[in-house]
């Protein structure tokens, strides 16, 4: 687990109890619309808007906003077109960066974002830059207290999860993007509780960052995840566990 996994689910956890609360729901709604746009807006057909409604409720979206955001979505109430960007970029110590967006003003979030970077010792990149470094993966994780592992990994494995590892205090599970909903679904089925789920990209090799570079680097990273266009930031630096309970309190 790279990271900025690691650190996404620290967030993930801080954030739905502080006052960003707000901002995550407004991130899942513009989820929620853009799948409904694309595919429609029955959960039953439409895999990625399922995919986007249970990661809202993951959060604890309401279900109002949940079904006000399908509308929007589907063209039954009147909303914004959203319009998805991925932005390529570098931040200190040359740690790779993958911006993904949806905006409806290219040209205002782009600037927004370069702002950003540049105060934090960051640059974009040029197409293609560091995005050979990442593959789309599904990522699950549950807790290990009051789960056991062969009961966990018989059912995530018949759903078509790729592998599932202890991480610390939680087990992580890896699927093909294809596969997560199947998994997700599976271990509800089973009930079996999840503390965080998302399709994110996973660096195929990573930076080691001492805690100095590595205060630098969340810094910037909780900068971008600010910025109300920014939907997941993803970044192939590492971070020894000591370090991360030391960096964590201070989130």
């Amino acid at each position: 687990m790279s990271g900025h996994s690691k650190w996404a689910s620290i967030k993930h956890k801080k954030g739905a109890a502080d006052a960003k609360r707000g901002k995550i729901f407004n991130r899942h709604a513009r989820l929620i619309e853009v799948a409904a746009r694309d595919g429609g807006p029955d959960v039953d057909t439409n895999t990625r808007l399922r995919t986007a409604v249970q990661g809202a409720r993951d959060a604890n979206m309401p279900n109002d906003k949940i079904d006000k955001a399908i509308a929007k979505g589907s063209g039954k109430v009147k909303g914004v077109t959203y319009e998805s960007v991925v932005y390529e970029a570098y931040g200190p110590d040359g740690v790779a960066l993958i911006i993904d967006v949806l905006t409806d003003n290219k040209n205002r979030t782009v600037g927004e974002i370069r702002n950003i970077l540049m105060k934090h010792n960051g640059h974009l990149g040029e197409g293609g830059s560091v995005a050979w470094n990442f593959t789309q993966k599904g990522v699950i994780t549950i807790p290990v207290q009051g789960n056991d592992e062969d009961r966990v990994l018989e059912v995530v494995l018949e759903a078509g999860a790729e592998d599932l590892k202890a991480e610390g205090e939680n087990f992580e599970i890896t699927t093909d993007p294809k596969d997560f909903a199947a998994v997700r679904e599976a271990l509800n089925g089973a009930e079996i509780g999840v503390n965080h789920s998302e399709i994110m990209r996973i660096p195929g090799t990573t930076v080691t960052l001492e805690e100095n570079d590595a205060r630098k680097v969340l810094r910037l990273i909780d900068s971008l995840d600010d910025q109300d266009d920014v939907q997941h930031v993803s970044a192939n630096f590492d971070i020894s566990d000591e370090i991360m309970d030391v960096l964590k309190d201070e989130a």
